[in-house]
């Protein structure tokens, strides 16, 4: 027989399931397909560091502020720090002033992008073409000429200076 108390308490459990399935730290946007270069999760392991593996394979977040390729103004490549594909161009990055290193437009055919819905909201993730790697989200509020902002985390990146 269904009372008020069984209809609020399945209500509470089946919010409290939807909530714990938007938290979760269960890899999203890269797990669906294959790609150029792919390893186990123990091979990813042992090739990253731990904060890039976090953010490249498990979709963290690097703390703002805190990755020197921020202020990196040199010319040159930004590659994935999973697969060395090259991802920007030094003359399309920015200061956003939001504390992770920002481009106005990625190397074309270097990124994907696909609607990232955790934490209740709807945004769109940016990852590596060739290893799947999660890099960051691309907004509507940057610079000409794209007006689009490639908020990437420094982490799932490395810097290649132009030779001189």
């Amino acid at each position: 027989m269904m009372t008020r108390r069984s209809l609020f308490g399945g209500a509470v459990l089946g919010l409290g399931a939807l909530i714990a399935s938007r938290f979760s730290n269960t890899p999203k946007a890269y797990a669906a397909g294959t790609f150029e270069v792919e390893h186990t999760d123990a091979e990813w392991k042992k090739l990253l560091t731990a904060d890039q593996y976090d953010v490249l394979r498990q979709e963290g977040t690097e703390r703002p502020f805190t990755s020197p390729l921020n202020h990196e103004k040199r010319k040159g490549t930004f590659a994935c720090a999973g697969c060395d594909l090259p991802l920007f161009e030094s003359d399309t990055k920015f200061d956003s002033g939001t504390g992770w290193p920002s481009f106005w437009s990625p190397i074309k055919g270097a990124v994907t992008e696909v609607t990232d819905r955790s934490f209740g909201m709807s945004r769109t993730a940016v990852n590596c073409h060739r290893c799947g790697g999660h890099l960051g989200h691309v907004f509507d509020d940057g610079p000409k000429p794209t007006g689009l902002r490639y908020c990437m985390n420094g982490v799932a990146m490395k810097f290649t200076p132009a030779a001189a």
